[in-house]
C-alpha cells in the first residue's frame, strides 16, 4: 500500500481519471464533476484526465461545477453502436499519462472506471508508489447492449467483464461503490473483498425549493440517459394505463439511443400529446424540472445508486422506482415513494396511481420523508471520507451515513421535532438561494410553529422575571420594616 504524504488539513494533489466527464450527462460523469468541484472548493489541487468531447484536446483550465481546475483532454473517438460515449486509444495513452504524473506528482489517483483511463493511470501510479483509489460505476449490463454479440454469448461475456474488473481493481489501495448493495455485487461477481460503500453524495441545498408537491396536474419526470437499461418504455406503458380522468403529463430529460423509439412508442400508445422530450437541460433548468414534478420515476434495472433520484429527493419529491439493484436503498417503499417489480407494467401503474390519487397530507408526508432520507447522503461527508482515503488516514471514517442501521428504519410520519428541525434547514437554504419571498405553505407552517415556540419561551421568561422582581421587592420591604422596628 502506498504511504501517506499529507497530514490532515494539508491540501492534497489529486488526479481523477474518468472515461466519461462533462459535458457527458450520466451518473459517473455527474459524480466525477461534483467530486472534483468539491475537492477544489476544499482547497485541494485537482487535475482531471478525461476523453475529449470534440476535435480539441490537450491540457487547459476548465470551469467544472462552478470552479476552475486543470483538465487533460485526451483525443477520443466515438464508440460504435452508442450515441454519446467516446473512447481513447490505449496504445498511445501510457506515455501521455506518465508525462502528466511526472509534471503534477499527485498524492493520490482516483479512478472512476477500470476500462481504459483508470487502468492506464493505475499502472503508472503503481510504478510511482502513488496511493490508488477506485470507484466502480459500471455493470456489464451497461455495456452488453451496445456490443454486437449473439444472445447466447452474453452471459459468458458478462462473467469475463466481471473477472476483468476484479483483476484490475485488485491493484488499488481502496475500492469503493456508491451503495452497500453495489459493494456486495462487486465482491460476489468480481471475487473481491473489503469494498467500501460511499454514497456519491449530493448538496441538497442546490435543489431546495418552496413549492409543495401537488398532483393537480399529475406530472411525472424522468431524467437520465435514454438507453435500454433505463427501461423508460415501461414508464410510457404504465402512463398509458392510468385512468383518462387523471390529468397526467410526462417530462423526459436527457438523450440516448432510445430517443427515436420512445417518441414512436408514445405515439403508438396514444399519449404523445402528454409526453414532452426535453433533451439535455442546463444546470440552471435542472432544479426547476424537479420542482414542477409531482414525482420522479426511475424504472432502470442497472443503477448502482442514481444521482438523479437523489436530486429528486432533495427537491422534496416522492419517487416511484424499480425494485432493482440499489434503488431500494433510496426509495423506501411506502415512506418516500413506492417500488414496483421490474418490467411489471401493471405494478408500475398501481404505484403511480397511489401518488396520483393521494391527498395533500399524504403528498406532504412522502415529500418530507424524501428530504429526511437524503440528509444521509451529504456530499460534504462524502468528500471528507475520500480525502481520508487519499491521505491514507487509518482512523478516518470509511463509509457514509446511509450505511448506518437507522437509515433503513421505517419512517411512517416524521415526529414534530424532526420535522421542525428539517423545515428550519430548508428555510436557511431558501435564504441562501434568494427564494425566501416565496416560501410554500409547508415552510410557513414550520416558521409559525417556531415563532409560537419563541413566544411561549418569552412569556415563560417574563413570568419568571416578574416573579423574581416581586420577591425581591417584598424582601426589601420586610427588611425596611424590621429596621424601623
Amino acid at each position: 500500500m502506498a504511504q501517506s504524504t499529507r497530514h490532515p488539513g494539508h491540501p492534497l494533489r489529486v488526479l481523477i481519471a474518468s472515461d466519461t466527464f462533462p459535458p457527458d450527462i450520466n451518473g459517473a460523469a455527474r459524480f466525477t464533476e461534483r467530486l472534483a468541484g468539491g475537492l477544489v472548493r476544499n482547497g485541494n489541487d485537482v487535475h482531471v484526465i478525461a476523453p475529449s468531447f470534440n476535435k480539441t484536446w490537450g491540457t487547459s483550465k476548465e470551469v467544472i461545477d462552478s470552479v476552475s481546475m486543470t483538465v487533460h483532454r485526451i483525443r477520443s473517438y466515438k464508440v460504435p453502436f452508442h450515441k454519446t460515449l467516446r473512447y481513447v486509444n490505449p496504445f498511445t495513452l501510457k506515455r501521455k499519462v506518465d508525462l502528466i504524473l511526472d509534471g503534477f506528482e499527485p498524492d493520490a489517483i482516483h479512478s472512476q472506471s477500470h476500462l481504459i483511463l483508470g487502468r492506464l493511470c493505475m499502472r503508472s501510479g503503481l510504478q510511482r508508489n502513488i496511493r490508488l483509489v477506485a470507484t466502480n460505476h459500471i455493470m456489464p449490463e451497461n455495456i452488453l447492449r451496445y456490443l454486437p454479440l449473439p444472445k447466447f454469448l452474453e452471459e459468458q461475456f458478462k462473467k469475463r467483464l466481471w473477472k476483468d474488473a476484479g483483476k484490475v481493481l485488485a491493484n488499488f489501495d481502496h475500492v469503493t461503490t456508491p451503495t452497500r448493495r453495489a459493494a456486495e455485487l462487486l465482491q460476489a461477481a468480481a471475487g473481491m473483498e473489503n469494498v467500501l460503500a460511499i454514497s456519491c453524495g449530493i448538496d441538497a441545498t442546490n435543489f431546495t425549493n418552496p413549492t409543495p408537491t401537488t398532483n393537480k396536474p399529475f406530472r411525472i419526470l424522468f431524467l437520465g440517459r435514454l438507453d435500454w437499461e433505463k427501461h423508460i418504455h415501461n414508464l410510457l406503458k404504465a402512463v398509458a394505463q392510468l385512468p383518462k380522468e387523471i390529468d397526467t403529463y410526462v417530462e423526459i430529460a436527457g438523450d440516448g439511443n432510445q430517443r427515436k423509439y420512445l417518441g414512436e412508442l408514445a405515439i403508438d400508445l396514444g399519449i404523445a400529446e402528454r409526453v414532452k422530450f426535453l433533451g439535455h437541460i442546463s444546470e440552471e433548468e435542472l432544479p426547476l424540472a424537479y420542482e414542477r414534478a409531482t414525482l420522479f420515476a426511475m424504472p432502470s434495472i442497472a443503477e448502482l445508486q442514481s444521482i438523479a433520484t437523489m436530486e429528486a429527493m432533495a427537491s422534496g419529491r416522492p419517487v416511484v422506482a424499480a425494485n432493482a439493484m440499489a434503488l431500494p436503498h433510496l426509495v423506501h417503499h411506502g415512506d418516500n415513494g413506492y417500488l414496483f417489480e421490474p418490467d411489471d407494467v401493471d405494478d408500475f401503474t398501481q404505484c403511480l396511481l397511489k401518488v396520483a390519487t393521494a391527498d395533500q397530507e399524504e403528498l406532504n408526508r412522502l415529500s418530507e420523508n424524501s428530504i429526511h432520507l437524503i440528509q444521509s447522503h451529504d456530499i460534504k461527508k462524502t468528500l471528507a471520507i475520500f480525502e481520508g482515503l487519499y491521505r491514507g488516514d487509518q482512523d478516518a471514517r470509511r463509509e457514509s451515513d446511509d450505511n448506518l442501521e437507522s437509515y433503513n428504519n421505517p419512517i411512517g410520519r416524521l415526529n414534530d421535532a424532526v420535522r421542525r428541525a428539517e423545515l428550519r434547514v430548508r428555510r436557511q437554504a431558501l435564504v441562501a438561494l434568494g427564494k425566501i419571498s416565496d416560501i410554500g405553505e409547508e415552510i410557513k407552517e414550520g416558521l409559525d410553529e417556531l415563532k409560537a415556540d419563541v413566544v411561549r419561551q418569552a412569556k415563560k421568561v417574563d413570568k419568571q422575571v416578574r416573579k423574581g422582581v416581586k420577591k425581591t421587592v417584598n424582601n426589601a420591604k420586610n427588611r425596611l420594616k424590621r429596621t424601623d422596628e
